[in-house]
């Protein structure tokens, strides 16, 4: 049996022997050599590995008695993050580079997060959900601090770490609790213990606190206070990495948590994140209306859409779940395409966040700007872009739900987002002329990036480049 445990869980093996191989090779020899190519093949072998996950066959696996599942969940959120974080390291690495940041330790600390976010997406036991959760965390305190002599990147990671572990304090006691209550930390014994319709008052306590740990992973308000400060003082490339995978992580384990251990009791946490869902459109799309950092900005928008994609967790079915799912893989190919605009910002060499600053970038470097047009229109959810269907999915889940009025509440929050994404468009074509702008991209990776998820914005609108089967079955596979 040992085997088909090891059998099942052997990518995560697979990358794990390779970051800690690299890790001990790096040692004898020229460290900052090893770097780019370190980056190379560590995307390579993640988007290798994403291969392999979604071609695995269908079907729901178990290994080591339960505390690691292997379903179509699973598999949908592990290519996600692999897939993503591939994107980012590939297109981060000029950047790193120029600014003497590209040290070996980056693309390792990646791939071991990677590894943590993987272990937490097929969790089936509180342990197996705290050692994935504090292995990615571990590995993203450091890379928020990587450039050591700037005080804000410093501060941001002291403020992740100090932050994430009162959120891990959270957790564990929510995970103590429910042990205690239910006699196990296995997911399904907890479901067994929790019955149909309402669980017992110490079991709603555990509830909540891990519900809370969880909160504090994907920004929802009111655990959102640390978000802002890390994402404007870490280096660009490791916001661009935190407003991707780890989102998708953090929610794929939220909703496992809710569904395969209080999956009885939906009307116990229903209302509770459906509150967390408002409050984290309203003020996301609020404070990001006075934003002048563009990076502070984005902060605030993955707030706002956290929310969004919180409605299909609070309508607590399938056709939520796979509505949070498209919405999930889609916040994220906008995020890729943005990040690699914002990345390319810059001003005789050096890093350029200021709004401002895009003024007229139109007429200096049109097909930029019209990247960066697509990209704010379907965050903002214009029709007939990709992210429009995205918002339709998890609104429709919510009024199939029941839960009409959080629906509406989100076209209120739609409508107020929109500002700030066309206020970014209004700068690029029609602001007043500058002096100061931004050079022209001379990155042809960067370009790419930004073009390819423009055209996904476009072109995913006739059938979602066959995703939504996907995470129909990953939906299926989870709600049963």
């Amino acid at each position: 049996m040992l085997s088909a445990d090891l059998n099942l869980i052997l990518p995560e093996i697979i990358l794990a022997v390779f970051a800690m191989a690299a890790l001990v090779g790096a040692v004898y020899t020229t460290k900052d050599d090893l770097a780019r190519p370190l980056v190379w093949i560590t995307s390579g072998l993640m988007v290798a590995l994403a291969i392999w996950i979604a071609t695995r066959g269908p079907g729901t696996r178990t290994a080591f008695d339960g505390m690691f599942v292997a379903d179509s969940f699973a598999r949908f959120a592990k290519v996600t993050i692999l897939v993503s974080a591939a994107s980012v390291l590939v297109m981060s690495q000029d950047y790193m580079a120029r600014r003497e940041l590209l040290r070996f330790e980056y693309p390792i600390l990646v791939a071991l997060a990677a590894i943590g976010m993987m272990m937490m997406v097929s969790a089936g036991d509180l342990i197996a959900l705290y050692m994935g959760l504090e292995l990615q965390s571990l590995a993203l305190y450091v890379v928020a601090s990587l450039r050591r002599e700037s005080a804000k990147s410093t501060e941001a990671g002291l403020k992740y770490f100090v932050l994430g572990a009162l959120s891990s304090g959270l957790l564990l006691y929510g995970a103590s609790l429910s042990y205690g209550y239910a006699g196990t930390t296995l997911f399904s014994g907890i479901i067994g213990a929790a019955g149909e319709g309402s669980a017992s008052l110490g079991l709603l306590f555990g509830l909540v606190f891990i519900s809370a740990g969880l909160a504090f992973k994907i920004s929802a308000v009111p655990f959102h206070m640390w978000t802002p400060d890390v994402y404007e003082g870490a280096p660009t490339p490791i916001t661009a990495f935190f407003a991707t995978a780890p989102k998708m992580a953090a929610m794929a384990l939220f909703a496992r948590v809710l569904h395969d251990a209080f999956g009885g009791v939906v009307g116990d946490w229903q209302q509770i994140i459906a509150l967390m869902s408002v409050l984290s459109m309203f003020l996301g799309g609020i404070a990001a209306i006075g934003q002048q950092n563009i990076k502070r900005l984005m902060a605030y928008s993955s707030i706002a859409h956290m929310g969004f994609a919180m409605m299909g967790l609070a309508a607590g079915t399938a056709l939520g779940i796979e509505a949070m799912l498209i919405y999930m893989a889609i916040y994220i190919a906008m995020n890729i395409g943005t990040f690699a605009f914002i990345l390319s910002m810059e001003r005789d060499g050096q890093p350029v966040t200021e709004i401002a600053s895009l003024n007229q970038l139109s007429s200096t470097d049109p097909g930029r700007a019209f990247a960066m047009l697509i990209l704010m229109f379907s965050l903002a959810g214009v029709p007939p872009l990709l992210g429009f269907f995205g918002k339709f999915g998890v609104f429709r889940a919510a009024v199939e739900a029941d839960l009409f009025w959080l629906a509406v509440l989100g076209g209120i929050a739609s409508v107020l987002g929109a500002f700030y994404y066309l206020r970014i468009v209004y700068f690029m074509y029609f602001g007043a002329d500058r002096d100061d702008g931004i050079d022209q991209n001379r990155s042809g990776l960067l370009w790419g990036f930004m073009a390819l998820s423009a055209f996904i914005m476009v072109g995913g609108v006739i059938n979602l480049f066959g995703i939504e089967g996907a995470a129909s079955a990953a939906a299926a596979s989870l709600v049963n």
